[in-house]
């Protein structure tokens, strides 16, 4: 099934889950509102008026203790994965702050380029560092996310697996 078709079921299922009595509805119901809802791109969630409660619950939930994410097993998802900071610019690679590497689990939250500044015409003129090389490391902070938590759907045409990205900011 397309993930568009997919998507359209899901939106019948919201519907008439939204008609149901509270005791009928079942927690898969809210993961597979959550999944579609985080899944929406153009607009994002927040551009459809059914995805503001489901949502609005989900974020509340998170700050509950204990709080595990819904899921919807129809849909062969779990909980969405998270990653906080996006990929470095062309010619960086990724690297802790010497601080926050000192944090147990901490995230990479630098971009570093190493280059040779002696090399070419202007060789004569380049100021060495203080040892002596024309090694310069220059670091710049990692980019942050804006909407750093992701679903990956498989496409049942296509057999590929999706990822759709969102935020969840208050």
């Amino acid at each position: 099934m397309e993930f568009k078709a997919f998507v359209l079921m899901a939106c019948g299922g919201i519907a008439l889950a939204a008609c149901l009595p509270a005791s009928e509805a079942t927690a898969s119901d809210w993961g597979c509102e959550v999944l579609l809802c985080a899944s929406s791109s153009n607009p994002s969630w927040r551009g459809v008026s059914a995805c503001h409660p489901p949502m609005t619950k989900l974020i509340s939930a998170m700050k509950l203790p204990g709080f595990d994410w819904p899921t919807c097993p129809e849909a062969g998802t779990d909980s969405p994965g998270f990653r906080a900071y996006a990929d470095c610019p062309k010619g960086y690679r990724v690297s802790y702050n010497s601080a926050s590497h000192n944090t147990f689990g901490g995230e990479p939250d630098l971009c570093v380029k190493t280059e040779n500044v002696c090399t070419g015409a202007q060789h004569d003129l380049t100021i060495y560092n203080r040892d002596g090389s024309c090694i310069q490391t220059t670091s710049i902070p990692r980019p942050r996310r804006s909407e750093p938590y992701y679903f990956d759907i498989k496409n049942d045409s296509s057999g590929r697996t999706e990822r759709h990205w969102f935020e969840l900011n208050d």
